[in-house]
């Protein structure tokens, strides 16, 4: 039940704010409606009470004026035009006392106060329903005569209108409040919206300093950041391109040094893994620091450019095994995506080693194109899959003989996200590591590889 509240509750400030105000303003209509019942009852009574009064009077003169023989007529006359009967007392009378609510006790206090401490007054005599009041001919008689005045006669007619102008005037207010909360949330929308730019790596629009006085403050330091996020991102771009001139000038001519160094083979073969290796995490270093590539995304077809990413580990001898359909259509950028296959294809060598095969699996459904690279290396713990996403990260158990800076996996993850996937990783059944690779497909491009899917390459 809680957590059902808990759904259903809204979580915008929007509509939080709005409910606020719609319940601050329930409970005033509510609390100035009581007040208003309270002081109005009185004046209400004594209205109601007067009329009462005014009819037994009339009823009484009429019954002392009128001759005796006509009397029986005069009655009949009072019920047929006026609803008002007129019956004896007796001391056998059934009767329902009125409700006893404070409108009703300050009803019959105003008629007695008029009529006499004597009168009775009964929501039902016998078995007739009415507003019965009980009167005397004259004040020295003890025999009492009962009226009874149609009920509609003491009910309000301006019920109904009332609650149609409360109703109106909470609409109203309502409404007005919607208003003022979409006012002040409306920048704030813009702000989360430039925000989530900021975290996907884009440049968000200049957001408008305008408004009162704390958004317009929010939104004039949240320009200044991206204005200085931006010009940071330009330093390091400059100064990436100067590292990848100053470091891998001087390992070409350490490696071309150490090739004519006349060295034993497998000192050459050491030294020159351990300088391809430097010039790798150096390439990583700078595939991480270019952030967001500005290559285009166009249809391409990723079966192809699967099959180009493994020709040359096979050519090497690297087992692998690659199951896709004979053409696949997605919308990407070739050259970033074949960076993220051959980061995930190189760590799955660098874990599981080159005798074990490594299967790569490419398949489709009508949303999504699924890439799977899985190979039977010591795996990843599930609770160690978040942290090995963040960048400069490694597992324990790998730090002391695996290579590299512990950049692959974020690069992956941040290539999948600027095409708008995802990248997954899982425990393989029987030892070893599923990463996969989630593309979205555009519904052409979902058409297409339902019609493709048949056919196969091994």
């Amino acid at each position: 039940m809680q957590r059902l509240t808990l759904r259903l509750f809204p979580h915008t400030l929007l509509w939080q704010t709005f409910l606020l105000m719609a319940l601050v303003l329930i409970l005033a209509l509510a609390a100035w409606s009581q007040i208003f019942r309270h002081f109005q009852e009185p004046a209400r009574a004594r209205d109601l009470a007067q009329m009462v009064v005014s009819v037994v009077n009339l009823t009484r003169t009429a019954l002392i004026n009128a001759e005796v023989s006509r009397r029986t007529e005069l009655l009949i006359d009072l019920a047929a035009l006026e609803g008002i009967r007129i019956y004896p007392s007796e001391d056998s009378d059934e009767l329902l006392p009125l409700p006893d609510t404070r409108p009703m006790r300050l009803l019959t206090k105003e008629i007695r106060r008029h009529l006499g401490a004597h009168t009775r007054v009964a929501a039902r005599w016998k078995t007739l329903d009415g507003f019965w009041v009980s009167f005397r001919l004259d004040p020295e008689d003890t025999d009492d005569f009962w009226v009874m005045l149609p009920p509609d006669r003491l009910q309000s007619s301006r019920g109904l209108d009332w609650l149609i102008w409360v109703s109106g005037a909470l609409l109203v207010t309502l409404l007005g409040a919607s208003l003022i909360v979409s006012h002040i949330s409306l920048p704030l929308r813009h702000l989360a919206r430039a925000a989530g730019l900021v975290g996907r790596g884009q440049q968000p629009p200049v957001l408008r300093e305008t408004g009162p006085l704390e958004i317009a403050s929010v939104a004039r330091a949240f320009n200044q950041m991206t204005g200085d996020l931006a010009r940071t991102d330009a330093d390091r771009t400059l100064i990436l391109a100067g590292v990848s001139h100053d470091l891998r000038t001087p390992l070409a001519r350490l490696r071309l040094g150490i090739e004519m160094s006349g060295a034993p083979e497998t000192e050459v073969t050491a030294m020159v893994a351990d300088i391809e290796e430097m010039d790798r995490i150096i390439g990583q270093f700078l595939d991480f620091g270019r952030g967001d590539p500005q290559e285009p995304k166009q249809q391409i077809d990723i079966a192809t450019l699967l099959a180009d990413v493994v020709e040359p580990y096979r050519l090497r001898g690297i087992n692998l095994a690659l199951s896709c359909p004979e053409h696949l259509l997605v919308p990407a950028r070739s050259l970033t995506l074949r960076r993220a296959i051959a980061n995930l294809v190189d760590n799955a060598i660098r874990y599981a080693g080159q005798q074990n095969e490594i299967t790569l699996t490419l398949t489709s459904d009508q949303y999504e194109a699924m890439l799977e690279i899985a190979d039977r290396g010591p795996g990843i713990p599930e609770h160690e899959i978040a942290r090995l996403r963040h960048p400069f990260t490694r597992l324990e158990s790998a730090r002391s003989d695996a290579k590299g800076a512990g950049l692959g996996l974020a690069i992956v993850d941040r290539i999948m996200h600027g095409h708008g996937g995802r990248l997954e990783l899982r425990a393989r059944d029987g030892g070893g590591l599923r990463a996969i690779l989630h593309l979205p497909l555009e519904k052409r491009s979902a058409q297409e590889s339902s019609s493709s899917s048949s056919g196969y390459v091994q």
